[in-house]
């Protein structure tokens, strides 16, 4: 049976847990602008697992109309009941790069208890790119949650700021390799004397991954 609008609508309004979730898998098949469209049904769905699945397509479908998006995803962001739609809708703010949710995510991650939310926050100011992101992604470095750590690491790399290479330093030490890792693949990104000397340290890592990231970037800076 071939994919249409019209079969992928039907799945959409079945009583089914599995038609519904089918029919979103489905809408990746079809026209952008239909898919668009017939998405935002998804996303209103009672079911979080098909909220969920549908959120994570924003970030292809959500460039038709970024405006409705904004909407749509800040909505989801702020009110979902479930956590990991929550953060899927983060995820495609930054992907959009949708700076108007910039104070958003900002005020959630300060307010929520939850850590995958502020993971998810924190993970997607880099892909975000908006300078304001700086300072709390500085205060993110200081987490209790390790993975959050990280996350802020990977972002200050995305931001370019040069000024976050002081703030990163202490990291080539940590005892965790990929942070270590991780680190390395932020200071690639900000090019600056500092950041070329603390990957030369790093080119001479324990672990060979990380040796070896850093003398491939060391060649590209």
């Amino acid at each position: 049976m071939s994919i249409t609008p019209e079969s992928v609508k039907q799945l959409l309004s079945s009583e089914d847990l599995g038609d519904r979730l089918r029919a979103v898998n489905q809408i990746r098949e079809l026209e952008p602008a239909i898919g668009f469209e017939l998405i935002q049904s998804a996303i209103g769905d009672r079911n979080s697992r098909v909220r969920y699945s549908a959120v994570s397509q924003m970030d292809t479908l959500g460039t038709q109309d970024l405006q409705l998006s904004l909407d749509i995803l800040r909505d989801r962001l702020l009110h979902d009941s479930e956590v990991d739609v929550q953060a899927a809708a983060a995820d495609c703010l930054g992907a959009l790069k949708l700076s108007e949710a910039f104070e958003d995510l900002q005020q959630l991650y300060h307010t929520t208890s939850e850590w995958l939310i502020q993971f998810s926050i924190i993970a997607t100011l880099g892909e975000l790119g908006d300078p304001r992101a700086f300072e709390l992604l500085k205060e993110a470095l200081s987490s209790e949650n390790e993975l959050v750590q990280t996350a802020a690491i990977s972002s200050l790399g995305d931001l370019g700021d040069v000024q976050a290479v002081p703030l990163l330093a202490p990291y080539a030490t940590n005892p965790d390799w990929q942070i270590r890792y991780r680190l390395v693949q932020a200071l690639a990104r900000l090019d600056n004397p500092e950041a070329k000397s603390i990957l030369e340290i790093l080119a001479n890592d324990e672990v060979d991954a990380i040796a070896s990231e850093a003398k491939n970037s060391l060649q590209s800076v």
